[in-house]
């Protein structure tokens, strides 16, 4: 099999199951380790792949996203224990925005019940999931509803958040970087999360440590726009440090 098309199954591979293992890849295309590492390394050159330790993860693009169905098999243990660490940064916060995406609707199922709190979204799921709640009130974003997200997006979304002034923002985002900052591949999700990061006081960021180091197509915010920045223990102490220094408190979860 030549390099070209096993790095192409190699790549499909990942994006269909969430991740590749080195050692699984060299098993399943009868091939050295060190030949995976190689073919990895190209993917990662070319951005379509992220690489941690001994796998890789499919970077999001504008021609590659992953579903809302997919993200609630990957990484599920990480993403609650970041939910619950970020929900306890709520503080005394009254008006509460949360992203699209998995881990944002996790955020939001921990938010406080015990006392009045506005929440606005533009996922449907974490709409429909808070509404439950007799103190909690619900602001939908209206728009065009995106079938793999189950959340609205285009200007009618962006302009609802534009005439708020939000206590508090739970954002996540395809791709974080320290030199191209918070990415996704949908510009229309971009400028949703953009305005979203405009209009509040803070903004707490959630994401798993894969996402780290990847960058997507559309830039929507810098690293230093944020707060906190709330994420799994895969992402190492070093970096985790190299991100603190551009302005967010930084936790390991």
């Amino acid at each position: 099999m030549r390099a070209e098309e096993r790095q192409h199954r190699i790549l499909a591979y990942a994006r269909q199951s969430g991740r590749v293992e080195v050692a699984d890849a060299a098993v399943e295309f009868g091939v050295a380790r060190e030949t995976v590492r190689r073919d990895l390394s190209e993917l990662e050159r070319r951005g379509l792949i992220r690489r941690t330790h001994g796998a890789a993860y499919p970077v999001e693009s504008a021609g590659f996203e992953t579903t809302l169905a997919r993200r609630e098999t990957q990484q599920v243990e990480e993403k609650r224990r970041i939910a619950a660490a970020a929900a306890g940064l709520v503080g005394e916060a009254e008006t509460v925005f949360v992203d699209e995406g998995y881990t944002p609707e996790l955020v939001a199922t921990l938010l406080p019940v015990d006392r009045p709190l506005t929440v606005i979204t533009a996922s449907l799921r974490t709409a429909s999931l808070v509404a439950a709640s007799e103190s909690t009130t619900v602001l939908l974003a209206g728009g065009r509803v995106r079938s793999g997200t189950q959340a609205t997006v285009g200007s009618w979304a962006r302009d609802m958040l534009a005439r708020f002034v939000i206590d508090l923002a739970f954002l996540g985002a395809n791709g974080i970087s320290r030199e191209h900052g918070l990415t996704t591949p949908d510009p229309a999700v971009a400028e949703v999360k953009e305005q979203a990061v405009r209009s509040s006081r803070r903004r707490v960021l959630v994401g798993v440590h894969s996402k780290f180091g990847a960058s997507s197509f559309c830039r929507f915010a810098e690293v230093r726009d944020f707060d906190a920045i709330v994420t799994d223990a895969g992402l190492s102490a070093p970096e985790a440090h190299r991100y603190s220094l551009l302005g967010p408190q930084v936790l390991r979860v």
